[in-house]
């Protein structure tokens, strides 16, 4: 699971560090930089596909003559995680040349039980603008002395490359578990429009959404009532109609595409009415969405979702937030969420409120700075006159 990533010369931010809780929530004005933070999480888990940097880099929003901060040569990103018994530390800088990109310095820690760190690998560094196509990597080795350098491609991942190399175990246990983190990190947008269509049966839900009846009908038959009982546990509590059932079904001549259905009445039974997701408000839809993902994700995940409550009424914003950490607490993964909502985080215990960063703009060029709600200069003297959701609408967080 990831802890930690620090952003140096990224988009908008010069040099700043995300801690990552169970349950984050990220806020700050428009354009502040919170998509900027999502931005280069979707970048990690981009490079878990052993992709070429250049199209990594063309895949995030902006694309790649976006991704480095303007008037610099070189971004570098680094990420703290936790896989099972081992903790590691990754760190990645390139520039960008043109339409292509190329590493300038990669490195793999492992920390040591005494808390220093053990480098399972490192680079020569190169200039940024260096034409040079490849890169030599420094591998940790079991006996004394200096280490062989290995050549490999700069315009890939070290990370991508190791399998085939000749090393030590536990730099290729390292490698697969960096991966893994990233393969982990999971970004959701539902597309409430999409998801009202016929979907095929599927294992995974898209990034959109767009397949959640498919995924739910998919399900083996002993998980689908347990798990449709869990998915109307939350979802009922949304609207002024109680719902007393959220379900999908296979349909078409093969069975093999599904429609969403939910059961709704105003409390006598005989005036219930069943609807399908054509039907449905895009605030249910969306937020179907985000329980399904929580529930189908695998543990140690990372789902990053942005504008979480949007298009939730503010007075369910206690029940999102129950959601949030009913789930991941009993599924073992963490939440980094978005959010303009005021009445979201006033809604938000003294045991999430830490979890809280605010992201500014600041200086003549806009840099963007990242630091907990609770780490804000006299936050606790002006929590004793304004509530957290206050200090957003009234645009105080910034004042130093």
């Amino acid at each position: 699971m990831i802890t930690e990533i620090s952003l140096h010369n990224w988009k908008s931010f010069e040099d700043s560090t995300l801690l990552i809780d169970q349950i984050t929530f990220l806020i700050g004005t428009n354009a502040s930089g919170k998509s900027n933070i999502v931005d280069a999480l979707m970048f990690l888990s981009r490079l878990s596909g052993g992709e070429r940097l250049a199209e990594v880099c063309k895949s995030i929003r902006g694309g790649i003559d976006q991704i480095i901060r303007r008037g610099c040569d070189e971004t570098k990103i680094s990420v703290t995680f936790k896989s099972e018994n081992s903790e590691y530390r990754y760190s990645i800088s390139f520039s960008v040349d043109r339409a292509d990109a190329f590493i300038n310095e990669e490195s793999l820690e492992l920390r040591l039980r005494d808390d220093s760190w053990r480098s399972l690998f490192n680079t020569d560094p190169i200039t940024p603008g260096d034409s040079c196509g490849q890169i030599t990597a420094r591998f940790d080795k079991d006996r004394p002395g200096p280490r062989k350098g290995i050549s490999l491609r700069r315009d890939m991942t070290v990370l991508s490359q190791i399998q085939g190399q000749v090393v030590l175990k536990q730099i290729k246990d390292g490698a697969k578990a960096t991966l893994d983190s990233f393969a982990s990190i999971y970004v959701l947008d539902p597309s409430p429009a999409k998801m009202r269509e016929f979907s095929p049966l599927s294992e995974t839900l898209k990034a959109d959404g767009s397949n959640v009846a498919g995924v739910i009908a998919a399900l083996p038959e002993e998980e689908t009532a347990d798990f449709e009982d869990r998915l109307t546990k939350h979802v009922s509590k949304l609207p002024e109609k109680d719902i007393r059932k959220v379900w999908a079904e296979r349909v078409g001549r093969f069975r093999d595409t599904a429609m969403l259905y939910c059961r709704e009445d105003w409390g006598d039974p005989e005036d219930s009415m069943e609807i399908d997701a054509r039907s449905m408000s895009d605030g249910t839809l969306r937020f179907i969405a985000i329980i399904v993902a929580m529930l189908t994700r695998p543990a140690d995940s990372l789902i990053v979702i942005e504008e979480i409550d949007n298009g939730l009424h503010p007075s369910r914003a206690g029940e999102l937030v129950s959601a949030l950490t009913d789930i991941a607490s009993s599924r073992d993964f963490d939440v980094l969420c978005t959010t303009h909502n005021p009445v979201l985080i006033d809604a938000l215990g003294p045991e999430i409120l830490h979890s809280v960063s605010c992201v500014t703009r600041e200086g003549a060029h806009g840099t963007t700075k990242i630091l907990r709600l609770t780490d804000r200069p006299d936050f606790l003297k002006k929590l004793a006159v304004y509530s957290p959701g206050a200090m957003m609408t009234k645009n105080i967080l910034s004042d130093n």
